[in-house]
């Protein structure tokens, strides 16, 4: 019976040794647990930001409405039959 005790208990430490100091073990689950999240939330990011693009994309082989806003934000486009007006402060 004591042999048996013995060994029940060497076995209940060497899985528990498993758990927590082994390969693989609780503390590393979390931290994995943790960065998968991380990783996730990044992933929606830019999901988002290729879907703002596609949208960008699509919007330029349809229609002409994309390039001149283009045109206006970043080249200063001014459209045939209207006023600039500059505003100086």
């Amino acid at each position: 019976m004591q042999r048996l005790q013995f060994i029940l208990v060497l076995l209940l430490v060497s899985l528990q040794y498993q758990l927590w100091l082994g390969e693989n073990n609780r503390f590393d689950s979390n931290r994995m647990q943790r960065d998968l999240m991380g990783q996730q939330e990044q992933l929606a990011e830019l999901e988002a930001r290729n879907d703002r693009l596609w949208a960008e994309v699509t919007d330029l082989r349809d229609g002409t409405d994309a390039y001149e806003a283009i045109a206006r934000t970043e080249l200063g486009y001014i459209g045939k039959d209207e006023i600039f007006f500059r505003v100086i402060e």
